[in-house]
């Protein structure tokens, strides 16, 4: 098999990946890095001393960062799902939205997981004040961008969703979307229903008992 992916499935990066593989039905073998498989630990090293995972490997080729990965697999191992507009100003909407999952909303909510994960009730009131601060301007500023679409940038499913759907997830379980965002919280249950992504959720339904701030009893 030509593709191979490294990463773990209650990994956020490492979902938004699978759902851009799991979208076009593109074969790849999964290499979960964990205690359990120390060769595929040893293996991931190897190609990425960085240690940063997913990590998609395409015969004698390693590819790093999630919006590269996908990026990759647009140009060559494409399928129905365009992930990427043809049209270059479509498509950089599509990145900055990319970006915009990644860095305001996903990155918003590790402060809180991180300061859980110090054991320092200091530290993690803090970490929690910083996600919820972040992620509030974020969720106001989605609220308006959502406003007449079906999907992050119009109406097609693009990379922006693939960074979306994990982000939007993982944030509500830290500082839970309210009513005041009714669009965003409605893109989110699209999100859900989606089956890429639903297949991804189910598959690391059994690692939720670990999430450091206490998963939710929901989605």
């Amino acid at each position: 098999m030509s593709l191979a992916l490294y990463g773990h499935p209650f990994s956020s990066y490492t979902q938004k990946v699978l759902i851009a593989l799991y979208e076009n039905a593109t074969p790849f073998e999964f290499r979960a890095v964990s205690p359990e498989t120390p060769e595929h630990s040893a293996s991931w090293l190897a190609r990425w001393p960085i240690g940063k995972f997913p990590l998609l490997v395409d015969g004698g080729r390693n590819i790093a960062e999630t919006s590269i990965i996908i990026e990759h697999l647009h140009l060559h191992h494409p399928g129905p799902v365009r992930l990427l507009p043809d049209d270059p100003a479509a498509a950089l909407d599509v990145r900055f939205l990319d970006r915009f999952f990644d860095l305001h909303v996903m990155d918003a909510a590790q402060h809180a997981v991180n300061g859980a994960l110090t054991g320092d009730p200091v530290k993690r009131a803090d970490g929690a004040a910083l996600s919820k601060e972040k992620l509030e301007r974020a969720y106001a500023w989605l609220e308006g961008a959502l406003q007449g679409r079906n999907w992050a940038a119009g109406e097609a499913f693009t990379m922006a969703d693939c960074a979306a759907s994990p982000s939007l997830f993982y944030a509500d379980w830290v500082h839970e979307i309210s009513g005041d965002y009714p669009a965003l919280r409605a893109y989110r249950s699209r999100l859900l229903a989606r089956p890429a992504f639903a297949r991804a959720v189910d598959e690391a339904r059994y690692f939720r008992p670990y999430f450091p701030l206490g998963a939710p009893d929901r989605d």
